[in-house]
C-alpha cells in the first residue's frame, strides 16, 4: 500500500531536504497510515497532520469509535451529524485504518477546513497555479496553507 509507495516515493522527492510537515485529509484512512508509517519511520521529526471537515470532527471530537469484533464500526461515530461538502472524506466512523494512526500517535495534529475554505483553495490552485483539483485536493491545501502560516521560520 502507501507505506511502500506515495511514502517512500515522498521521501525521495525530498532526498537531502528538509520534510517538516506532510498534510492530508483521510476517507479510508489508507493513504494517510501508510504515507504516515513511510515517513515516520524514515523521519521521526516528521510533524504528520490529519485535515478533518469542519462540519464533520469525528476526531478532533475526541470520543472513541465504538466497533464490532472484527473492528467494522458498530454505527455512525457519535459526533456525526451528517453530510459534510468535502466528497471522498471523513465517512460517518473513524476508518479503522486510520485509527492505526491515531492510536500510534503518528498525527501531531488534527486540524478543521471547512467547505467554503476548500472550495477557494480549489478555485485558487486552478487560477493561480494552473492546478486542476476537487475539493478535498483544496482541503488538503488550505490546511497545509495554515500549518505553512504558522511553521517555524526555515520549516
Amino acid at each position: 500500500g502507501h507505506a511502500n509507495t506515495t511514502g517512500p516515493e515522498i521521501l525521495q522527492d525530498f532526498a537531502n531536504r528538509r520534510l517538516d510537515y506532510w498534510v492530508s485529509g483521510y476517507g479510508t484512512g489508507g493513504t494517510v497510515t501508510g504515507v504516515a508509517k513511510a515517513l515516520k519511520a524514515a523521519r521521526p521529526e516528521i510533524k504528520v497532520i490529519v485535515a478533518e471537515p469542519a462540519a464533520a470532527p469525528l476526531v478532533m471530537s475526541g470520543l472513541p469509535q465504538g466497533r464490532l469484533p472484527n473492528n467494522a464500526p458498530v454505527g455512525p461515530h457519535p459526533a456525526w451529524t451528517g453530510a459534510h461538502p468535502i466528497q471522498g472524506w471523513t465517512p460517518m466512523f473513524i476508518p479503522y485504518n486510520l485509527q492505526h494512526t491515531l492510536d500510534n500517535n503518528f498525527a501531531a495534529e488534527v486540524l478543521p477546513v471547512t467547505g467554503e475554505e476548500a472550495n477557494k483553495a480549489a478555485r485558487d490552485l486552478a487560477c493561480k497555479e494552473g492546478i486542476f483539483t476537487g475539493i478535498s485536493g483544496g482541503a488538503s491545501f488550505s490546511v497545509a496553507l495554515d500549518v505553512a502560516k504558522k511553521a517555524p521560520d526555515g520549516s
